[in-house]
């Protein structure tokens, strides 16, 4: 199971090479001044044993789709790339961020070292009991089409809209 949580397994199928995984190497969570890189699995994949499990569960429903060739080509992925992104929102959502907090903690922020927009951003979400993705969508892929989206509550590198 674990040889399935790396990088080189989530992009040996071409149809997360060529999308994703472009797209994510343009981020900060690819390349940044500190050299902390987020793989495929620290976000996707839960580290917790029964939550890992369950998500491995899951991921059978995406080895169909491979098989039916749902997105093999990237017209297919970008017809896709909306109803996709939803998914994995809703279940980051569902979870509290769960995979984004195995390295970033909230009670670790310094609210002084962050721009006055974010650091009013982070404790008004806080307040309100907002979790990660629901402001911070677009921070390792591009985003799809946002119409009925709110854009105020989208940060990140893929906030440029088409």
């Amino acid at each position: 199971m674990e040889a399935t949580n790396t990088e080189e397994f989530c992009i040996s199928c071409h149809e997360m090479k060529n999308n994703v995984f472009v797209e994510y190497r343009d981020t900060i969570h690819y390349s940044n001044r500190t050299g902390v890189r987020a793989t495929c699995p620290d976000c996707h994949v839960p580290k917790q044993w029964v939550h890992k499990i369950v998500r491995k569960i899951q991921a059978s429903n995406e080895l169909y789709h491979k098989f039916m060739g749902t997105i093999d080509t990237r017209a297919k992925f970008e017809a896709k790339r909306g109803e996709l992104a939803q998914h994995v929102w809703a279940a980051m959502k569902k979870t509290d961020s769960r995979e984004c907090r195995n390295c970033h903690d909230f009670t670790s922020m310094d609210y002084t070292k962050q721009g006055h927009r974010g650091m009013e951003a982070h404790q008004k979400g806080f307040d309100e009991g907002k979790t990660c993705i629901d402001c911070h969508k677009g921070i390792a892929h591009r985003l799809p089409d946002m119409h009925g989206i709110d854009p105020g509550v989208v940060v990140g590198p893929g906030t440029v809209q088409r």
